[in-house]
């Protein structure tokens, strides 16, 4: 058995594992970890399925692990390190052919039988944690326009698609270099939202605003019925409809500016 191998996906770390120890010589007592922030009901139900978890790999063949850890993460599906098994949360009711295959990625001898075992693993779609969203700090006046900005979405919404789409914060950033604004689905762990580039409506105004708030919206609704959230025929056909440029892309150029460079 490796004494350190792991299972690598993504980006990120595992977030609050908590482990559980096997029944080695004393029996385990299952209290949570000082830090644990999870609300009781939750740390206990996520003992209940580590402990079933753990009781079904050692029917499958698995020796040698002393703990089990459950984890949420982007990045790493499995590992071992020394005698403690850390897999992902989503594998807790994996079938039985992938819980197999985790036992074997425990107790594998040779890098054959690792390799083989990750295949199977890795095969095994689960929800990964989300990469968290970058929040920037609020500038002096951004709640303000945030709030014109919530208040414009409501009224294109009524006014545009019958008032049919969802409430979605609107917020602002600093970061968009290029881009003027983002539609953002969103996840099991993440509502959507939409994005405007602060520089944008600072430099070319309300009305070039909305017509990019309007722009995002109509991404929210592709999103909210089921369409794929792209700049193809139903974009642009949608797009028409409410009277926007039916392009991933618009010139925001000011007018006086492109007299001058067609002059």
């Amino acid at each position: 058995m490796a004494a350190h191998d792991t299972l690598q996906f993504g980006l990120f770390n595992a977030l609050d594992p908590e482990p559980v120890p096997g029944p080695v010589s004393e029996p385990a007592t299952l209290a949570p970890a000082p830090d644990d922030q999870r609300p009781a009901r939750g740390r206990t139900a996520l003992r209940a399925r580590t402990a079933v978890l753990f009781s079904r790999l050692e029917e499958l063949g698995l020796r040698g692990v002393d703990t089990l850890v459950l984890m949420r993460t982007r990045r790493v599906m499995v590992s071992l390190i020394g005698r403690t098994l850390r897999v992902h949360e989503g594998y807790a009711e994996a079938p039985e052919s992938v819980l197999k295959a985790v036992v074997a990625f425990a107790i594998a001898r040779t890098k054959t039988e690792r390799v083989a075992a990750r295949e199977v693993i890795l095969a095994h779609d689960v929800e990964r944690a989300p990469a968290p969203r970058r929040q920037e700090p609020l500038r002096p006046g951004d709640l303000a326009l945030m709030t014109q900005l919530s208040e414009a979405h409501r009224q294109l919404n009524r006014q545009h698609f019958g008032g049919a789409l969802r409430d979605v914060p609107v917020r602002l950033s600093g970061r968009m270099a290029t881009r003027l604004g983002h539609y953002d689905a969103g996840s099991r762990h993440t509502p959507p939202e939409i994005v405007l580039s602060r520089q944008h409506i600072v430099k070319h105004g309300w009305r070039e605003a909305m017509h990019t708030l309007l722009h995002e919206m109509v991404h929210q609704w592709q999103h909210e019925t089921s369409r794929p959230i792209d700049h193809g025929p139903e974009f642009r056909a949608k797009a028409r409809e409410v009277g926007i440029t039916p392009a991933a892309r618009r010139d925001v150029t000011p007018l006086e500016r492109r007299k001058r460079q067609v002059g």
